[in-house]
């Protein structure tokens, strides 16, 4: 066993995300009252990331540290988290003006001390007295700084805040949350309730910090600076975080997978009698002029006509909901299946739909009993509206696909037809923002049946992700764009997407539309054109299936606009 730890100060003392390296359980929270008992006893760590300043310099010039006006510069708008810290005598004041003073005399240009740096400075002088007297420990105890950690895991500096005027935001701790699971931290980790005396937002810096140590074990580690200084106690003088060339999906050891089949197993249980379980077609030899055993799985027969529904119910049975309800934003299925789940579940939900949404699905939304806002002529614009109403107001957000808890109320979907039809070799799964097909392919993953995306020509940030080895902005133009219009799928989809997705083809419009008549004419099925994607590709020769190979097609979406249906039938 090699243990490893992240650690957090909090108001109890410490917080700690500990994990054996080697092992396959997921990490563990736990408070201790001093640094010192995380070195007691047989699972003492090898490595130690810490968010608190080591090594404390005799005068400070510029502003702080040298680590400190490194690190800064990759945090955009989050520069202000790193704080000042200002020479030895200073953190060893035990007063506020004293420290003052001294700081002041020990730096140039001369720096006060803020006072929320003051308050660390019991645990910077804890750390400083310990590594001081046992120096074999600097070996294996390093400064981080969580906000460092989630820009190297998603890329780029954050976007939201953890903290607004001190009240936790919950667009920062959302985002937070995905770039962990993303990384490969256990989702049982980070949903877990911190452990008392910690806060939910120390808990998440302690997961962070976690992450680098698990690259560091690796050898991925780099420090600012690089080589590390030291202070005149011998002390290390650096912020460590790790080689962003490489995130840890599949070789961390705190999960095999970002979404792993146990969550799905538990997502399914938890929506059973929420959601239909819906039926499978088995279409005639030689359908559709092909030489494969071929069969539709229905899924626009599902509650409020989509796949969506479980999803939405997964999050709301899962996750606590505040006064002000639930929000999403949503090109109309997620919308109308948030709708549908939160009243069925007593819970109030407003919805911000883009311009381009057809009548036909906001329609549906408000007679589920939903209040729908205009948000933008696009997704992401409905998307930015909604994160502004929920940092005003603390709703509950639910995302159509960047969110552990949506993706594993998908992947029940892949569960469900798996057991429906266990012999199938390939499933044909059309492809929006990334949640279905993420749910279905970690459903999938490690076993036989192989996982096709399918996007239109127009809109295709699955297959950009899978090509630039990362999510990427696209451009979107296409008759399924209402509900297969994501400009970009995220760090989360793309994680669990890159390992577990066969490949992806494109369909052009004109696919979607005939597989739409199709659907129609030869079964009255009425589809909107995200729904006919994946027969489309089928249809098109974009997906060629060898001969006997055991297809499935999934028939997403229902939720489609009747009088341009009528006009495409002619």
């Amino acid at each position: 066993m090699v243990w490893i730890a992240g650690v957090d100060g909090c108001k109890a003392g410490w917080v700690a995300a500990l994990v054996d390296s080697a092992g396959s359980e997921p990490p563990v929270l736990r408070v201790v009252s001093s640094f010192t008992e995380l070195f007691v006893g047989e699972n003492s760590p090898a490595i130690v990331a810490v968010d608190m300043p080591i090594g404390l310099p005799d005068r400070v010039e510029g502003s702080g540290r040298g680590p400190e006006q490194l690190v800064r510069p990759q945090l955009g708008q989050r520069q202000s988290s790193v704080f000042s810290i200002p020479a030895r005598v200073a953190v060893h004041a035990t007063e506020y003006l004293q420290a003052c003073r001294l700081a002041l005399e020990t730096s140039t240009p001369p720096r006060k001390v803020s006072k929320q740096g003051f308050h660390l400075f019991p645990k910077i002088r804890e750390i400083d007295a310990l590594l001081r007297a046992s120096p074999p420990l600097c070996e294996r105890v390093f400064e981080v700084h969580p906000e460092l950690a989630f820009a190297t895991m998603r890329g780029e500096a954050l976007t939201h805040p953890k903290k607004i005027r001190g009240a936790i935001n919950p667009l920062g701790m959302a985002e937070r949350r995905d770039l962990l699971i993303a990384a490969g931290v256990a989702p049982e980790s980070v949903n877990a309730r911190p452990p008392r005396g910690a806060a939910a937002d120390d808990a998440l810096d302690a997961l962070a910090a976690l992450v680098v140590a698990h690259h560091m074990l690796a050898g991925r580690g780099i420090s600012f600076p690089d080589p590390p200084g030291r202070d005149s106690h011998g002390l290390p003088i650096a912020i460590w975080t790790f080689k962003p060339d490489r995130l840890p999906s599949q070789d961390f050891a705190m999960t095999d997978r970002p979404v792993p089949r146990p969550m799905i197993e538990a997502a399914a249980e938890r929506i059973a009698g929420h959601a239909r379980v819906t039926p499978v077609m088995r279409l005639d030899q030689g359908a559709f002029g092909s030489h494969a055993d071929i069969s539709l799985k229905l899924e626009c027969l599902q509650h409020a006509g989509s796949f969506k529904t479980r999803g939405a119910f997964n999050n709301l049975l899962s996750l606590p909901v505040p006064p002000a309800g639930v929000a999403a934003a949503s090109g109309g299925n997620h919308g109308a299946a948030v709708a549908y789940a939160a009243r069925e579940r007593g819970v109030k939900a407003t919805i911000f739909v883009p311009e381009i949404s057809p009548a036909a699905k906001i329609e549906a939304i408000r007679r589920f009993g939903a209040e729908v806002v205009i948000g933008g002529a696009q997704y992401d614009d409905a998307q930015a509206a909604c994160d502004r109403f929920v940092a005003e107001t603390g709703a509950l957000k639910i995302h159509p696909f960047a969110a552990a808890e949506t993706i594993a109320g998908q992947g029940t979907l892949g569960r469900e037809w798996q057991a429906q039809e266990p012999d199938l070799d390939t499933v044909l799964v059309a492809v929006g923002g990334g949640g279905l097909i993420s749910g279905i392919s970690a459903w999938f993953a490690g076993t036989r049946v192989k996982v096709v995306g399918v996007e239109p020509e127009g809109s295709r940030a699955l297959q950009a992700a899978l090509e630039a080895k990362g999510p990427v902005e696209v451009k979107v133009a296409s008759v399924a764009a209402d509900s297969l219009g994501a400009r970009n799928v995220g760090p989360l989809v793309y994680e669990v997407c890159k390992d577990a997705v066969d490949h992806v083809v494109l369909v052009p419009d004109e696919a979607i539309t005939q597989a739409q008549a199709t659907l129609w004419r030869d079964f009255r099925l009425a589809v909107e054109p995200g729904g006919a994607a994946a027969l489309g590709a089928l249809l098109s020769g974009a997906y060629k299936p060898a001969p006997g190979e055991r297809l499935g097609v999934l028939v997403c979406g229902a939720n489609v606009d009747l009088a341009k249906l009528a006009v495409l039938l002619g």
